[in-house]
């Protein structure tokens, strides 16, 4: 895993003060990569690619980037990991190439330059971000993996274009402009994130999944950043994936589909261990999580290391259930407890970490988990993604459950709303607290889950139904929302394979792979995520949805392949997700740091937020008579990356020493270790 850095410019342009700004813009990164630096430059061709390493596959110096093919023809900076590089070399060694070394970046030269980049991309397995710069042709290639696991942000420039794996990256360019796009800002408030075809400062744009950018010296004119994603090109679609996979759907039997299941997961997770540093795995006693510690240690001849995090004395503690999942499979397995003392103090560092303001309260035991778990390993495989590929979410189960519901008048159903919504939240989780209920009834009664119910019972279509259970309305608080923006959901035969996918195009990369990505990279901890692996996404759009979501359970095959390794007493609970008490937080101690963020004056400075809004809100939450918390977090994320944001301005100079070093050719190369 690393952080990557390029300047492209026209020949008018790429003087060599512009150019040396790759020395900050990859230093920028040198959390994604404190293992060494390298900077390769050719002045005459007016490119510059950086790359920060960290260490993983090959950690002699010949897995040093930006990296040369053989011949010199290609130069690659890269981000991510290679899962099938041993196999994709023995193929190349059948036809001839050789190798220096070992490292997956040395395979991926070799095969761009004998199958070509669209091909090589289509043969590549794992996570990858990526710039690719041929020398004959002077064209710059920069793609990105399948489901947008690694990170890749481009900005149009005087003169050219800039791309880097985070916005800090880009912001040490120092001609970048910083203007906020409301859209953006509006996105965060109403979701909690910015999805995948928005950035928070106009003119930079996220390369899409799937996709890559080619661009060569005489394209170099652009208008906006908008003309250059344009150009973009998909080698790798989901619609396509989603849409071709129910038109050639699994014919087995389930018996048949749960063992070939078992089979791809055991590939998956296997090809996923290997590292020449120490691997674990997060785990929170949960399906997903559960599921891949299972098949690690299945596959392990030593007890593999394991890391969870709670929050004792709360009902969102799942730190128990992964303390017993861990002992019943032999892990070696360590647990964080998260104080609200330790939330706030971690606090000022979210806006630096996400760059754009970004309001997943579990931001916060993400990364804190993050730097524990690097005292100890090197890699982390995470459970993100099957809650996507095998419909794992409440709102997949909700909505086959709530069908005869909908059916019913609306009248009776917003009279119902009405009645639930009276319900004070504080008082009823109280007196929950007090009932001696089932685990799972008393988790199902919670008011946050009976507002969930309140929130969709008089929806009139399949969209409102899912835009009520994942946005949370905060927008009113602006003081001139922009319109709501609606993704595209291709022609699927079901409204939970709908469901499924919205989550898979827009959540999954928006929010829970940025999420993972920032946090783990910010602790110099490499995060993978087998079960987003394409053959197991593919695999699951092959799946009938009634292996997905049957007898009022989510993930019902990948729950029959767990319970081959596990008894079902240890993971058959409702789902918690990784969740923080944040709405308890904000009532005691983190409310001082909130009231100092929400007052009005630094919201009239900014003019972004109406404070008179905001504080109406503040105060139905203080009283208990409505839980705001959700809304509240992303109005505070939003508060506090506008502060922080406030004077960003990107230096104005850069570090020229090593441009004395160009050889005769124009081009220098050099690596700091």
């Amino acid at each position: 895993m690393c952080g990557i850095a390029g300047i492209f410019l026209t020949p008018h342009h790429a003087d060599p003060k512009r150019l040396a700004s790759i020395e900050q813009m990859t230093s920028s990164l040198h959390h994604r990569g404190p293992d060494g630096a390298g900077i390769w430059v050719d002045r005459d061709a007016g490119i510059a690619l950086g790359h920060r390493r960290l260490a993983i596959i090959d950690l002699s110096e010949e897995g040093f980037q930006p990296m040369h093919s053989h011949g010199d023809k290609l130069v690659l900076t890269y981000n991510g990991e290679i899962y099938n590089h041993t196999e994709l070399r023995q193929e190349l060694e059948a036809r001839g190439d050789r190798f220096r070394g070992h490292s997956d970046t040395e395979v991926m030269l070799a095969a761009f330059d004998r199958f070509g980049v669209e091909t090589t991309l289509n043969k590549l397995v794992g996570m990858f971000a990526l710039g690719l710069w041929d020398r004959e042709k002077r064209v710059l290639h920069l793609a990105r993996d399948r489901i947008g696991k690694k990170p890749l942000y481009v900005a149009v420039v005087k003169g050219g274009i800039a791309f880097a794996s985070e916005l800090k990256g880009l912001l040490a360019y120092p001609e970048i402009r910083t203007q906020v796009d409301p859209q953006a800002l509006a996105m965060v408030l109403q979701q909690g994130w910015i999805p995948d075809n928005h950035c928070i400062w106009r003119g930079v744009f996220k390369l899409p999944p799937g996709a890559m950018l080619s661009v060569g010296a005489d394209d170099l004119v652009f208008t906006s950043a908008d003309r250059l994603r344009q150009r973009t090109h998909q080698w790798w679609s989901l619609r396509h994936t989603a849409e071709e996979g129910q038109r050639q759907p699994h014919r087995q039997s389930l018996p048949e589909l749960e063992t070939e299941l078992d089979d791809l997961l055991r590939l998956v997770v296997s090809q996923r261990m290997v590292a020449d540093v120490p691997v674990g795995a997060f785990l929170s006693g949960g399906i997903d999580s559960s599921t891949l510690v299972a098949l690690m240690q299945a596959q392990s001849s030593r007890p593999i290391r394991t890391f969870s995090i709670g929050f004792a004395g709360t009902h969102y503690d799942e730190a128990p259930q992964a303390a017993l999942v861990a002992k019943h499979l032999g892990t070696e397995h360590t647990e964080f407890n998260v104080t609200s003392e330790e939330a706030r103090n971690v606090i000022p560092d979210l806006p630096t970490v996400w760059d754009e303001p970004f309001a997943d309260e579990s931001q916060i035991p993400t990364l804190l988990l993050s730097r524990l778990a690097r005292r100890d390993v090197t890699v982390a495989l995470t459970g993100d993604g099957g809650d996507e590929c095998f419909g794992g979410y409440n709102r997949h189960v909700m909505q086959s459950r709530l069908a005869p519901v909908f059916r019913l008048p609306k009248p009776l159903r917003a009279g119902a709303t009405s009645a639930l919504n009276a319900l004070s939240s504080g008082f009823w989780d109280q007196l929950l607290d007090r009932m001696p209920l089932p685990s799972t009834l008393g988790h199902s009664l919670r008011s946050e889950n009976l507002q969930k119910l309140a929130d969709v019972l008089d929806v009139t279509d399949e969209q409102e139904f899912y835009d009520r259970l994942t946005r949370f309305g905060a927008t009113s608080v602006m003081r001139d929302p922009p319109a709501a923006v609606t993704g595209q959901v291709p022609t699927l035969p079901d409204a939970t394979s709908r469901l499924i996918y919205r989550d898979m195009a827009e959540y999954l990369p928006g929010d829970i792979l940025v999420k993972t990505d920032r946090a783990s990279m910010a602790a110099s901890l490499e995060a993978r995520c087998p079960l987003l692996d394409h053959r197991l996404i593919e695999f699951a759009w092959r799946m009938p949805t009634s292996a997905k979501v049957r007898d009022g359970q989510g993930k019902w095959l990948l729950r029959r392949v767990l319970n081959r390794y596990l008894p079902g007493a240890l993971f058959d609970r409702p789902k918690h997700g990784f969740n923080v008490p944040v709405g308890d937080w904000l009532r005691g101690p983190l409310r001082d740091w909130a009231h100092d963020l929400l007052h009005s004056q630094r919201m009239q400075t900014d003019g972004f937020l109406d404070g008179d809004r905001v504080r109406k809100c503040w105060d139905q939450h203080l009283s208990g008579r409505r839980d705001r918390g959700r809304e509240l977090w992303a109005i505070l994320m939003v508060q506090a990356w506008l502060d922080s944001s406030s004077d960003r301005i990107a230096p104005r100079t850069a570090g020229t020493h090593f441009i004395d070093n160009l050889d005769q050719t124009g081009s220098s190369t050099f690596n700091i270790r």
